[in-house]
């Protein structure tokens, strides 16, 4: 007998399988397409654009694009995994009929940007309705929550330029819901700007606030029950001045940079003042305290506007700033809501940091990098990645439960799309069946029964 070397066995490799289907797990976003909508309302969406006696649709086209990169995807041309598999995903169109519907997209300018956004904003209202707690959140509110992202760009595009980290690109503003703690969240904005584009420009900030709230349902546009929340980029007077003007059913979370004058309220606020600080499951944060400035602070800000502080002893090695005060880390933000108390505001505030998570999963779905040389082709990029994420989001929410709920993107494709299955015909039907010893495969079944239960779009 001969001595077998190494640690894994070995086999051979023949590439004459039949039946056999890649990605089989990717079954999970078609069937989301299907009973949302999305496949019906891109395709009336882009209508206008479908050139006479042309075979494919381009609201089909776009959707294939935005699948392959819902699978992992970073460029036009990883549509040929789908191509691949025309039993699963149907007819999909070549490379260059692809690249030529993105050209004309690109030339259509705003008019086909927003003609993909307004199908996107009329199968999120949709979804919701589908969903089982209606509105991500919960409480019956929708947070959205802006931040800037630097793409990096490894060769001379349209409008890259030297970015604030001093790496080289884009730096598009994004919006996203967030879903709470019990979900992930869907994008809802994506304003494409140059890498120097500036942090603090509230233009950008009102037009991406514009963008985002266009996609929300407009029962969520009274009563206050839309917040936007921001980082320290937001805390401009134009950008507050916005928001406030729109006070009586808008709310804002905004943080604010640490000045001089900020710096020396914080100093004369009394002992008794400061309230504990407290953790989302409610208890009190240790080495942490809230408070709010009043007085000459507010003088120049809209009416109503509340500024919180907040001061923490730093970490251990962590290094101050030179805004901090008396050994303790300060941050700062504002808002217009008055009906909770601050340490609950606060938290709230906090729990932006969700953003981050989104952001994570944007750049694990096509955000990487931009692969389009053209300013308005790289727009379009835009929505094709917007239209992965709503997938990612919409498939979870409707079909798994769970701590499956919380998986990100690349989770999702490691354990359920890149499931293998087999096609077999049996009855005259065509079965696909999944590996059985796959871990995952009852977490696919299950999230497809789940599926199958919901009622169609009208």
């Amino acid at each position: 007998m001969k001595k077998r070397i190494g640690s894994y066995p070995r086999v051979r490799v023949e590439g004459s399988g039949r039946g056999v289907v890649s990605q089989a797990g990717a079954v999970l976003l078609v069937e989301t397409v299907r009973k949302t909508g999305l496949d019906t309302a891109i395709s009336g969406a882009l209508a206008p654009w479908r050139k006479p006696r042309a075979v494919h649709d381009p609201g089909k086209i776009l959707l294939d694009v935005a699948l392959a990169v819902a699978l992992g995807g970073d460029c036009l041309a990883d549509v040929g995994m789908l191509r691949a598999e025309p039993a699963v995903f149907g007819p999909v169109a070549s490379d260059p009929t692809v690249s030529r519907l993105i050209d004309t997209l690109a030339a259509g300018g705003h008019r086909a940007l927003n003609a993909i956004r307004s199908a996107r904003s009329q199968v999120r209202q949709h979804v919701w309705k589908l969903a089982q707690q209606g509105a991500p959140d919960a409480t019956g509110t929708v947070t959205v929550d802006l931040d800037g992202v630097l793409v990096v760009s490894h060769s001379d595009k349209e409008d890259t330029a030297a970015t604030w980290k001093k790496t080289f690109g884009h730096h598009p503003l994004m919006g996203f819901v967030d879903h709470g703690k019990g979900g992930s969240g869907e994008p809802v904005a994506a304003l494409l700007r140059p890498g120097n584009a500036g942090s603090n420009t509230a233009a950008d900030h009102i037009t991406a606030t514009q963008l985002a709230l266009t996609q929300l349902p407009k029962s969520y546009r009274r009563g206050r029950r839309t917040l936007i929340r921001t980082d320290s980029a937001g805390g401009t007077h134009e950008f507050v001045a916005w928001l406030a003007k729109r006070g009586r059913w808008l709310s804002y979370s905004v943080g604010m940079t640490i000045t001089d004058a900020i710096h020396q309220a914080v100093l004369k606020v009394p002992p008794a003042a400061w309230t504990p600080a407290v953790e989302p499951d409610g208890e009190i944060r240790d080495g942490a305290w809230v408070a709010e400035l009043t007085g000459g602070m507010l003088d120049g800000w809209p009416r109503g506007m509340r500024l919180i502080v907040r001061k923490e002893r730093p970490h251990p090695g962590a290094q101050l700033r030179i805004t901090d005060a008396d050994g303790m880390r300060i941050t700062c933000f504002a808002t217009n809501t008055t009906s909770r108390p601050i340490a609950e505001l606060e938290l709230r505030h906090r729990l932006r940091a969700r953003a981050e998570d989104r952001i994570r999963a944007a750049r694990a779905t096509g955000l990487r990098n931009l692969p389009l040389h053209d300013t308005a082709q790289n727009r379009v990029w835009l929505e094709i990645v917007q239209i992965a994420l709503d997938l990612l989001a919409w498939m979870p929410m409707l079909a798994l439960s769970g701590q499956t709920r919380l998986w990100e993107p690349r989770r999702l494709r490691l354990r359920l799309f890149s499931s293998a299955g087999q096609f077999v015909t049996t009855g005259r039907r065509q079965i696909l069946r999944l590996a059985r010893h796959w871990p995952w495969t009852h977490v696919v079944t299950s999230a497809l029964e789940r599926l199958e239960q919901l009622p169609h779009p009208v």
